[in-house]
């Protein structure tokens, strides 16, 4: 019996030391990147753990990461061990498969209940995978076990905004950025979140502080400056337009309200040559051709206007009540009332909330025509609906109502 015993660990022996220069051949094939040819070896070995987890890692180190995932799985077949498993839920991250890679994580935070890293990664995966009350009790966890740690509670005002709680998520990024005042993220969620409250004062605060500490970033920079255009602040936007339009020569934003302001500022060249790029650059954005029709009717180059907003209605989807009012303008100053009486209509037809083209819609009307029942039915359609919009207006109207009234009624006629 003890003969039978020495033989078979002479054989294991024997087995392990033939493997062993075999496995050290393909080490020293993989440290001089002759993957393939170690490929090739390993594949032709019985297999084992150790031939599939080799392979795993070849697959690893050239990012194929499906291949690492399969061989990890074989190899596993063979040995149960934790670091293949955290390795092979590493990898599905990588491939985006949370759905197995968080039930690798369960298992082993289950036997290692310390590691929190391991329960990190996990929250983390919880978020991805949309599961947010264990994400959110999983990072409430962790910030109880490191209470200064700032990303266990910017990853906790995460799963608060995939609950839609608000208050809870603002308050935790509050928390992230008094735990590390150079928390990028947590200062740019702070930015937006008060600004959907329409909480100025605390995002331009916030903005400030994101800017510092990335004086390029896109949208804090646009925020920045949609609010100084908002305050008729034209002058101190134009340095910020500026750098960002070196940023990215072909972004429109810049390039659009640098003609705004520069509109805006009288200076109309430079409004032009924006505006001019704008429509090069986005053949779809008709406003700058509604823009480019208000220079033009400015410097009293009507035949332009006409042509820019006429460009405008074309090219727009949105609505267009601007662009027909500019046509309308138009008409009326070139002296062509009938026009820019079906103009100022289509305008008011495109935005009922347009007092200014329906009143001009009503006022040429009267002008225009002999019979005034249709200026009387406009004017009263506005000051049913406009009457404390513009009270010069409104007196006029309201002055023209009794007179068309009264000369019908002189006449014997009716309104109605």
């Amino acid at each position: 019996m003890k003969k039978k015993i020495v033989f078979i660990l002479l054989f294991v022996i024997v087995k392990v030391g033939a493997q062993t220069p075999t496995f050290s051949a393909i080490d020293s094939l993989i440290e001089n990147g002759r993957y393939l040819i170690a490929l090739q070896k390993l594949d032709r070995l019985k297999p084992t753990y150790q031939s599939n987890f080799k392979t795993a890692l070849i697959y690893e180190s050239i990012e194929n990461y499906q291949k690492t995932a399969d061989f990890l799985e074989k190899a596993l077949d063979f040995q149960q061990d934790d670091k293949t498993k955290l390795k092979l839920a590493k990898t599905y991250q990588i491939l985006q498969k949370s759905d197995k890679a968080i039930p690798i994580y369960e298992e082993l935070v289950a036997k290692d209940s310390l590691n929190l890293i391991l329960k990190f990664q996990l929250g983390k995966l919880y978020l991805v995978a949309k599961k947010s009350e264990n994400a959110k009790t999983t990072f409430q966890y962790l910030i109880k076990k490191e209470p200064t740690n700032s990303h266990f509670s910017y990853q906790l005002a995460l799963a608060f905004a995939q609950q839609n709680d608000r208050d809870r998520m603002i308050n935790s990024f509050i928390d992230t950025y008094k735990k590390d005042t150079l928390h990028f993220k947590a200062i740019e969620n702070l930015a937006y979140s008060f600004g959907k409250l329409g909480d100025v004062d605390s995002t331009m605060l916030f903005v400030e502080k994101g800017l510092v500490l990335d004086k390029n970033h896109i949208n804090l920079n646009k925020i920045k400056i949609n609010q100084l255009y908002k305050e008729t602040q034209y002058e101190k936007a134009i340095p910020l337009l500026l750098h960002l339009d070196t940023i990215d020569k072909n972004e429109t934003f810049s390039k659009n309200m640098l003609g705004k302001v520069y509109y805006y500022l009288d200076s109309l060249e430079k409004a032009k040559m924006y505006f001019k790029k704008l429509s090069i650059l986005d053949k779809e954005e008709f406003k700058s051709y509604t823009y480019l029709g208000h220079i033009a009717f400015k410097e009293k180059k009507f035949n332009d206007a006409r042509m820019y907003y006429m460009m405008a209605t074309v090219v727009g989807k949105r609505k267009r009540d601007e662009e027909y009012y500019g046509l309308g303008s138009v008409f009326f100053e070139t002296k062509n009332p009938k026009e820019a009486i079906n103009a100022f209509e289509k305008a008011y037809q495109e935005n009922t909330r347009n007092y200014r083209a329906l009143y001009q819609f009503a006022k040429l009307s009267d002008d225009y025509y002999k019979e005034k029942k249709t200026a009387y039915k406009l004017y009263v359609k506005y000051i049913e609906t406009f009457y404390d919009t513009d009270i010069m207006i409104s007196e006029y109207v309201k002055r023209r109502i009794q007179d068309i009234k009264k000369d019908y009624f002189l006449k014997g006629e009716t309104l109605d």
